[in-house]
């Protein structure tokens, strides 16, 4: 094999096994990760105490490689529990409705708004802002809330939550997992992205379109549904809300400029966005509350924070697990790995190199699975790391590709989980349009997967 496996190796695999079946099942992973981190501590230091004190420690370590992540996401969310409140959200999005004169152009404007938008505020406040204001205008034009529906999940919940090059909370997770740097994931997945965006929104277009033609999907009537989440409230003028719409883009823009210019990336381009949020959410906030603008601050900041932390959750567990693969044992366990060891991960790529003769076709097709099958909890998120980690292992078999493969298996694991294909995951988009989400994510399902394989195969030449 080249390197000696041990039983910390054997362990390793078989709770891999396991968190991929209980994902394939819709079972919680939770538990089986912390008895994996349990099981590897008693296995590495004999000690039961130590082993307790393991798994607290690896949760301490998987947040603190998180918390930026979860930070800048919390304060994005918090800052646009500010623009729905104020009604800005409403103001900067209306200057598109003009242009929405033919189903085709609800489709694409939709979406194509949906992407950007989601790029910074991430797709779950972004489905707020944009789809009690542009719901309506849609759906005068022809084109079936169902429809809406799709545009809002394959653009925000497909192609910007699995690119996410801005904020750059999914490149990080899954590059830590593959002990790369993100610069170098978010480059690799830039022709996947693409290749998967245009495949799945043009397929779904067309299948749309036909069935449109057809009669079998009814015009539909907007029935206004009153939501406190997307209720906004006479705080601020007209013209206040004007100057603050143009504003708050405005300075993204800049900030993207910056990114470009000063080259920064992954936690400083994180750092950025996430400072200029937390101004936006200050000025906002004092100047929307007045005398209450104080305690107002802290109010969505708490609101912000509930919301990171309920969508990380999940995930602090699973990444707790697969960073003792790489750099996270010897941090959290000790040096109880063999002197010939590069990391568990490493290890049983080069073993399985020696075993199995890959090839990168293989390699691929197996994280297009990996991730999909990840994906399956309805997080998106929870199971990139595992992806990052089957990459790294894949990688190190057939001596390459390894930005690749971590780039492929996040976006298949978002695309599948992240809100386009599972059904729970779907229910903001389908609660703000007012369709069923198991429709809905029928109706994903044949696109999705077309644009899978489509970008499988480019990925392979890609290699």
């Amino acid at each position: 094999m080249g390197v000696e496996w041990t039983a910390l190796h054997w362990i390793y695999v078989i709770f891999i096994v396991l968190i991929i079946g209980f994902m394939v099942k819709r079972r919680d992973t939770t538990l089986i990760c912390i008895l994996g981190i349990f099981s590897l501590a008693l296995i590495a230091t004999g000690s039961l105490s130590a082993s307790v004190s393991g798994i607290f420690n690896s949760f301490i370590f998987a947040i603190t490689e998180l918390m930026s992540t979860i930070l800048v996401i919390s304060i994005i969310v918090a800052m646009s529990q500010v623009l729905t409140k104020t009604g800005i959200n409403d103001v900067m999005i209306s200057p598109f409705t003009r242009f929405i004169t033919s189903p085709a152009l609800a489709y694409w404007i939709i979406g194509i708004l949906m992407m950007g938008i989601s790029w910074f505020f991430w797709p779950s406040p972004a489905v707020a802002l944009l789809g009690a204001v542009l719901l309506p205008a849609a759906i005068r034009a022809g084109l079936p809330s169902l429809g809406v529906a799709m545009a809002m999940n394959l653009f925000g919940h497909g192609i910007a939550l699995s690119s996410d090059f801005i904020i750059q909370a999914a490149p990080k997770l899954t590059a830590d997992a593959a002990s790369l740097p993100v610069g170098e994931v978010i480059s690799a997945s830039i022709p996947l992205v693409i290749t998967m965006g245009l495949v799945t929104t043009i397929t779904a277009y067309f299948f749309l379109r036909r069935d449109m033609m057809r009669g079998s999907l009814p015009v539909s009537t907007y029935i206004h549904v009153e939501n406190e989440n997307i209720r906004s409230e006479h705080f601020l003028s007209t013209s206040q809300k004007k100057f603050f719409s143009v504003f708050i883009p405005i300075v993204f823009i800049l900030d993207v400029v910056a990114m470009s210019v000063l080259k920064l990336q992954g936690g400083d381009a994180t750092a950025l966005v996430g400072g200029t949020a937390v101004f936006i959410l200050i000025i906002l906030s004092l100047f929307t509350h007045k005398q209450q603008g104080l305690e107002k601050i802290t109010v969505y900041l708490i609101q912000g924070f509930q919301f990171g932390f309920k969508v990380f959750g999940p995930v602090i567990p699973i990444a707790a697990f697969f960073y003792l693969g790489d750099s996270g044992f010897q941090k959290i366990l000790g040096d109880h790995l063999p002197a010939t060891s590069h990391g568990i991960v490493n290890d049983l790529g080069i073993g399985l190199a020696a075993l199995v003769p890959l090839s990168k076709e293989v390699a691929a097709v197996t994280l297009t699975i990996t991730g999909a099958i990840t994906g399956l909890d309805g997080s998106g998120f929870s199971g990139i790391s595992l992806a990052g980690s089957v990459a790294n292992l894949f990688a190190t078999a057939i001596g390459g590709g390894a930005a690749t493969l971590t780039a492929l298996g996040q976006i298949s694991a978002i695309w599948v989980g992240g809100g386009t294909l599972i059904p729970w995951a779907l229910i903001p988009a389908a609660a703000i349009c007012n369709v069923d989400p198991f429709e809905l994510a029928r109706r994903n399902l044949l696109p999705v997967t077309i644009g899978l394989v489509v970008t499988t195969i480019v990925a392979m030449f890609l290699m």
